[in-house]
């Protein structure tokens, strides 16, 4: 019964990998045929086909993935192998439609109002400069944006710094005033004993001369 079931697990992931062939092979056909060959619409239509199939061959590979691991452990590193090598062959062929795509938008915008003639650089007729000149005028807009964010973002750390010596510059006159009202505060101690003193020493005088005059008498 273990074998029946292992052999029919082996078979589903035989019948996955014939039918991602299969794809892999519709897919290759479309890349160098019809996707490449076709303009406008046409080709937009023909990489959406593409899109679809490559959609349906993750699906397949994820199914694979899913019946790898309860193969017998006896074949499951040739099948390991087999499915690296679907995955590498969908990556390549993810590649190929994203830089078709690519392809296909640059068209788009070269063969656009304004841009007549293509990407041809030597036509004499003016018009297809206008796009071209459009870019370079975003193009330096987009400088001077970024010399403007520069400059914002130097006058903003140089403000800082004047900011950080105005605190500092603050602190030091607010450390010296409050040394000089210590001082003034001790200064001020000193004076209020002075007389406290001054009536201490008559007292203690008279009291000398108080005892002397009754020592004589």
């Amino acid at each position: 019964m273990v074998t029946e079931v292992l052999m029919a697990r082996s078979a589903l992931f035989e019948n996955y990998d014939e039918d991602l062939k299969q794809l892999f092979g519709s897919l290759k056909d479309k890349l160098d045929g019809e996707a490449k060959s076709l303009t406008g619409e046409q080709r937009k239509a023909a990489l959406k086909r593409v899109s679809e199939e490559i959609d349906e061959a993750e699906e397949i590979v994820a199914q694979m993935e899913v019946e790898l691991p309860s193969m017998p452990v006896s074949i499951r590193q040739t099948y390991q192998g087999r499915l690296a090598a679907s995955k590498q062959s969908l990556d390549k062929i993810k590649k190929t439609l994203k830089d078709l795509r690519l392809q296909s938008q640059r068209s788009d915008l070269l063969s656009g109002p304004g841009y007549p003639h293509g990407d041809d650089p030597y036509t004499d007729d003016p018009e297809p400069y206008s796009t071209r000149s459009r870019l370079l005028a975003g193009t330096q807009t987009l400088e001077d944006s970024t010399t403007r964010l520069d400059n914002a973002h130097r006058i903003a750390l140089e403000t800082e710094g004047v900011g950080s010596e105005i605190l500092r510059n603050l602190r030091g006159q607010r450390d010296q005033l409050e040394n000089t009202r210590d001082t003034a505060s001790r200064h001020l101690s000193i004076k209020n004993a002075l007389p406290l003193t001054a009536y201490s020493l008559s007292k203690r005088t008279l009291q000398l001369i108080e005892q002397r005059v009754h020592s004589r008498r």
